[in-house]
């Protein structure tokens, strides 16, 4: 029992010894960290403001030499008059003469790429501009000027609202132009609205609004007829050009307003013929084998019987040989001498068939749904009744591929 009593006592105390031991080594370890840092402390109050800075500036110094060289920084102009610390190799100052050069040395990334478009300090105005209007530049061979208008309905109120803006690029006779715009809405050709007259102007801007009375079931039935005026020195009035729109193809609402531009277009002067004249254009795709006719419209026609019941349509019909192929036929446009249609058909024909192919235009009137009487014919193509204008049509249509070619033709 002696000898365990020893042990246990000798055990013990060596335990204590250690953990003397310990504790002594930490508070030593503790002592020395409170000794160094109260000499940094002091070391850094008795730093004068000068050596401060420059060890501000080293440090910065420092970090730009370690900026990733694919990210450039450049200076804009406006800011060249300002201290600046020195530039590394990847930054440069901007010049004047070039506002979107980019650094060209460097390994290309990403972000370089986009360093000529998104400079700092400087605006890419082709991030700003809008979508060019080529109806403002783009004007063909030819042209004798171009007009702007939108066009609104109200559908309560059955008012059509028009807005003339604007005519461009005018041709005068004279050097001078003083133009103005008269505004109909066909059939009534007698009643129209006049825009107010600009002085010496080629291009004039008018800005006017103007209302047509007239009921939702025949507006798809009216057409839109602007014609463009100038006056002289002597008062006397010179048509400059006329501009023809149908509203059938139009979807008109009160919160949807059309803005449209058309080329003005020469009136035929001459006096209709006796039966009347018709005006459609041709147009042959050889790639596809199609033949494209647009009828336009018709005038001075000889109606059998005035009404508004009567309705007058054109009938195309395509041949070969003496052989009805297909024929299509326009809407009925009711009460009018001088009808409006600017609707499209399309033939499949084969360019070796062209030789014995005509087309048949023929424009009858119906009356009620009752009968259907002939007003008159016209046919072009190399054969059956063609005559000189109608075989000089298709063949300009044949020598002119993909384009329309538009010509009136006299009825009989």
């Amino acid at each position: 029992e002696q000898a365990v009593a020893v042990a246990g006592a000798v055990i013990g105390g060596i335990l204590l010894f250690v953990l003397i031991g310990m504790i002594a080594y930490l508070l030593w370890k503790k002592f020395c960290c409170l000794l160094s840092y109260e000499k940094l402390t002091s070391s850094v109050e008795t730093t004068n403001a000068n050596a401060f800075f420059q060890d501000q500036t080293n440090s910065e110094m420092q970090l730009k030499s370690t900026r990733s060289r694919s990210v450039p920084f450049i200076i804009p102009p406006t800011l060249h008059g300002r201290d600046w610390i020195n530039l590394t190799s990847e930054e440069k100052v901007q010049e004047d003469s070039d506002p979107y050069m980019t650094p060209q040395s460097g390994p290309r990334s990403s972000f370089h790429s986009l360093a000529g478009a998104y400079i700092v300090g400087t605006i890419n105005p082709e991030l700003y501009k809008f979508p060019e209007d080529k109806s403002e530049t783009d004007f063909p061979d030819g042209n004798i000027g171009r007009l702007w208008f939108s066009i609104e309905y109200e559908q309560e109120s059955e008012r059509l609202l028009v807005s003339l803006i604007k005519v461009r690029k005018l041709q005068p006779p004279a050097d001078s132009c003083s133009p103005f715009v008269k505004i109909y809405l066909l059939p009534d050709e007698r009643s129209y609205l006049q825009s107010k007259t600009k002085r010496k102007t080629l291009n004039p801007q008018f800005d006017e609004n103007f209302v047509f009375q007239v009921s939702s079931k025949m507006l798809l039935q009216r057409t839109l007829k602007f014609l463009v005026y100038h006056v002289d020195k002597q008062k006397k009035h010179h048509l400059l050009g006329q501009v023809i729109f149908p509203l059938k193809n139009e979807v008109l609402t009160d919160d949807n307003k059309l803005v449209i531009w058309r080329d003005l277009e020469k009136e035929n002067l001459e006096p209709p013929s006796e039966y009347g004249d018709i005006q459609f254009s041709l147009s042959y795709n050889d790639y596809l084998g199609r033949l494209t006719v647009v009828v336009l419209r018709a005038r001075g026609l000889k109606l059998q019987e005035e009404s508004h019941a009567a309705g007058v349509y054109v009938k195309v019909s395509l041949m070969n040989h003496n052989k009805f192929v297909k024929s299509k036929k326009t809407a009925a446009v009711l009460g009018t001498p001088n009808p409006v249609y600017n609707e499209t058909f399309s033939f499949k024909a084969d360019q070796t068939e062209l030789d014995t192919a005509s087309l048949s235009l023929s424009v009858l009137q119906s009356i009620k749904g009752e009968k259907t009487l002939l007003l008159g014919r016209v046919v072009v193509g190399p054969f059956m009744y063609t005559r000189g204008k109608e075989l000089e049509h298709w063949n300009e249509m044949i020598s002119k591929p993909k384009e329309l070619v538009k010509r009136w033709h006299a009825l009989c």
